[in-house]
């Protein structure tokens, strides 16, 4: 495990190291920009998405980035990636301005200097990701995995709160992690090449079909192991185009708001989106929590451009527990964390939103 852990960190750093020799030599960004040139508008907008159940996946389907973007003759391209790990691989080559990510990923970016800061909340984590095993397998506790594979996308938020259960229990080196993707997890369970996984929906959904959960974040967030879907910006962009940052977090949290204001919509929309049954796409949806720009800006999570939030110190948390799991070599201070939160894009979007309405 530590090994495969060693090898992705060095990947991203490599690449890391080629995008700054090539930004040397080259005056346009990734938006089509001339970063010579004044206008106020990029030509196009990437953005890296996870096709899960949030605010972003209803934002989308409901073509409410038009008004933001589309409207103003910019080019919205939505890429979708199956966990962080792509999306800061693509951070590192340049390819994108924006991108979902668990915040355990979020950590790892900071930690291998890419110049991106973290910008919105998707969801606070909870039912919607969990430890799954066999119905008829016998293993009804963590205890019971010892000498067993689990499988689980590695730097993930489910990785993370794998290791700590695992951990708590005494039995992380009493066990086979295989790192995996999303997609691979589910063809290895129907193999029956692994006993338990460690994912989210909706691949958790297809475990479930003759499966069980043992532990799910919520579990984990009640003993202190936070985590959550982040939106991470790419620095130079969001200081080249701050109104469109702001922009973008106010058609996210217009999103969120069809499915706080109307659940069973919310989860019609989603369902239809991800293709996947309007029951299930509300259960998955409730076993989150969806923050508002308001609750974003408290002390618990992100807090204000004048006091930062405590969202900071979770960050640096899971920043330790990596580097003893040798995932990270470098742990960034808990200053820089501070400064890596930048909650002015969504008290600008707040005014955005207000103004709508």
């Amino acid at each position: 495990m530590t090994k495969s852990m060693k090898t992705m960190v060095s990947i991203i750093v490599i690449s890391v190291l080629i995008f700054s020799l090539i930004g040397c030599s080259n005056n346009s960004d990734i938006s089509g920009q001339d970063n010579s040139s004044n206008s106020s508008l990029p030509k196009q907008v990437n953005i890296g998405i996870l096709r899960v159940p949030n605010d972003e996946t209803i934002a989308i389907s409901q073509k409410i980035f038009d008004e933001y973007f589309t409207d103003r003759g910019i080019k919205c391209n939505f890429i979708v990636f199956d966990s962080g790990v792509e999306a800061n691989k693509a951070f590192a080559s340049g390819s994108i301005d924006f991108a979902t990510m668990g915040h355990t990923n979020a950590v790892v970016a900071l930690a291998t200097g890419l110049d991106v800061e973290l910008i919105w909340i998707h969801e606070v984590l909870g039912k919607i990701e969990a430890l799954a095993v066999k119905e008829n397998s016998g293993i009804n506790s963590i205890g019971e995995l010892a000498g067993k594979k689990i499988a689980t996308p590695f730097a993930s938020t489910s990785h993370y709160s794998l290791l700590n259960a695992l951990k708590n229990e005494g039995i992380e080196d009493k066990v086979e992690l295989l790192d995996m993707q999303t997609a691979d997890i589910v063809a290895a369970w129907e193999r029956g090449d692994i006993e338990a996984a460690y994912t989210w929906q909706p691949s958790l959904g297809k475990l479930l079909k003759d499966g069980k959960t043992i532990l799910n974040s919520e579990d984990m967030a009640n003993q202190g192991y936070v985590t959550a879907n982040v939106k991470l910006a790419r620095k130079k962009f969001a200081e080249q185009y701050p109104d469109l940052v702001a922009s973008l977090i106010a058609y996210l949290a217009e999103g969120a708001t069809i499915y706080r204001d109307n659940p069973d919509e919310g989860a019609n929309i989603v369902a239809e989106e991800l293709q996947i049954e309007s029951e299930d796409a509300l259960e998955q949806m409730q076993g989150s929590i969806w923050l508002t720009p308001e609750e974003q800006l408290k002390e618990q999570y992100l807090g204000t451009s004048d006091s930062v939030g405590k969202f900071a110190t979770v960050m640096k948390d899971t920043a330790d527990f990596l580097a003893k799991q040798d995932f990270i070599n470098k742990v960034p201070t808990q200053e820089e964390f501070n400064e890596f939160l930048n909650p002015s894009y969504i008290e600008e979007a707040i005014k955005i939103l207000n103004e709508h309405n």
